[in-house]
């Protein structure tokens, strides 16, 4: 009997769970007493997908990224990531923070290059793959120089490229786009979706800007505060990409913004 191929859409690719988070709660001891910032967060991560944490300030977003890097351990509750426990920090999982954290004395290139010797590859490949990703970030002319010598957008655009051409499974973003200027947020908005696009990652994102996150988002789970709880999964079925002076737009953002009053 012949086996008959069955051919798979992206459509039902995309249905895997890649990121599992099962009743997470954090409390933190501060002095004699406790607090409790973290609480109930239960959600799941489809391969893929692109999800926007949001929330106002104190709210628990950046704990909660932190949680699932592995660099805090949750109080209550498990993490695993295709089916494995997050217990620690690791490869499969690529983190950039509000600040680029370059290594001010490398330049460009060797900040994008810096993971890739410490994996052992080859100079010819290291050169061909960070030649690729200095290309997709729009840096190929800036590689010889040195942090302090390129702009605050361009820092961040490093600092993506150096996370991503690890391949991590899942991208943990901590509001990276927060201290740059509006004309730079828009413009590593787009590039951020276009490499998102082209690479397929899975990106939590955190924010607590309303327009970004209808901008990016698949999913945005809204958070409340006292102690952080998601407070609605809501998924954006807007088409991309999306014009910030659209009615639909408008209308998305009016709605997040009355639950983050509620």
């Amino acid at each position: 009997m012949k086996t008959r191929l069955q051919v798979v859409s992206p459509g039902v690719l995309r249905r895997e769970k890649i990121l599992r988070i099962q009743v997470l709660r954090k409390v933190f001891r501060v002095g004699d007493a406790y607090l409790n910032v973290l609480e109930d967060i239960d959600f799941s991560v489809e391969k893929g997908e692109l999800i926007c944490i949001l929330g106002r300030s104190g709210c628990g977003k950046s704990t909660l990224l932190k949680i699932l890097a592995g660099f805090v351990p949750p109080t209550a509750g498990h993490v695993f990531l295709r089916g494995e426990p997050v217990v620690r920090p690791g490869p499969d999982r690529g983190v950039v923070f509000q600040e680029d954290a370059l290594f001010p004395w490398l330049t460009v290139e060797e900040n994008i290059a810096f993971g890739l010797r410490r994996h052992g590859w080859s100079r010819k490949q290291r050169d061909e793959e960070v030649n690729r990703y200095l290309s997709m970030v729009g840096l190929s002319e800036f590689r010889d120089y040195l942090p302090r010598e390129i702009s605050g957008g361009m820092k961040q655009r490093v600092a993506l490229a150096r996370v991503l051409i690890l391949q991590p499974q899942v991208l943990l973003m901590d509001e990276p786009f927060a201290a740059l200027d509006a004309q730079t947020r828009e413009e590593m908005q787009r590039l951020m979706l276009s490499l998102w696009e082209r690479l397929s990652h899975t990106i939590l994102f955190v924010t607590h800007d309303v327009t970004e996150a209808v901008t990016l988002a698949d999913r945005i789970l809204l958070m409340g505060k006292d102690p952080g709880r998601i407070r609605e999964d809501i998924p954006v079925d807007l088409p991309r990409p999306r014009e910030k002076d659209s009615e639909a737009f408008v209308r998305f953002y009016r709605r997040l913004m009355e639950g983050l009053r509620g």
